[in-house]
């Protein structure tokens, strides 16, 4: 039975003034539908590069996927146009990133920067997309979700703009959802919240997870993390 994702002798290198950087050299490994893959390692190892070249988000240049197979349900991603490539990132895969503040536009409120997806990958009109946005902040346990959808992202804790990037993630139903060190930036007990969240979301949801980290005790896939 086919997997979800294979990863097949991924390598992706970045070309710079001072020679040649072999970021990801020939990784490979595979996720069922529903399970738990965790990346462990230490900073500067390749663990974001490697997941962001899945779905070819690393700029181009300087970095370049050199060789390597990414099948996701049936298809090499790495071989898809970027329209192709476009309806898959978020509605397929969805990916959340280690920092929040960074990755939430300052100057949206964070109810358009749910519903924005809703509307390009689900066509739904506004009503429908800022009903499902409320939806969305209700599951990942944000009070009050219907009066923050029109907060900016300052206006929300360290874990609660977490929260919201999960929401994000998980707004188009995602086969599998990517987790780039998510809980960095956060205090333990919020990292601690963090993780039963993700792990609560799956049984619930059925999604495929790859969670990235250089923290063996933070992560989903062991029962203590």
């Amino acid at each position: 039975m086919p997997k979800l994702l294979e990863v097949k002798n991924l390598k992706t290198q970045f070309f710079t003034q001072d020679g040649v950087v072999h970021a990801v050299n020939g990784i490979s490994y595979s996720v069922d539908k529903g399970e738990t893959v965790a990346i462990v390692g230490e900073s500067g190892s390749g663990k974001s590069v490697g997941v962001m070249s899945l779905i070819r988000l690393i700029p181009q240049p300087p970095g370049k996927i050199v060789d390597g197979e990414v099948w996701f349900d049936g298809q090499d991603l790495l071989k898809l146009s970027e329209d192709e490539l476009r309806d898959i990132r978020g509605n397929g895969i969805a990916m959340i990133f280690q920092d929040p503040m960074t990755s939430l536009n300052p100057v949206l409120t964070i109810g358009r920067q749910i519903t924005e997806a809703l509307e390009l990958h689900l066509n739904m009109n506004k009503e429908q997309a800022r009903k499902r946005a409320v939806q969305l902040l209700e599951l990942v346990g944000i009070p009050g979700a219907e009066s923050r959808l029109d907060d900016y992202p300052h206006q929300f804790s360290g874990g609660m703009r977490q929260r919201v990037m999960i929401a994000m993630g998980l707004s188009c139903d995602p086969q599998l959802l990517i987790a780039d060190e998510p809980t960095t930036a956060l205090d333990v007990t919020i990292q601690a919240q963090i993780v039963d969240l993700v792990r609560r979301l799956q049984d619930e949801l059925g999604m495929a997870i790859v969670w990235i980290t250089h923290d063996l005790g933070l992560s989903p896939v062991w029962p203590g993390g």
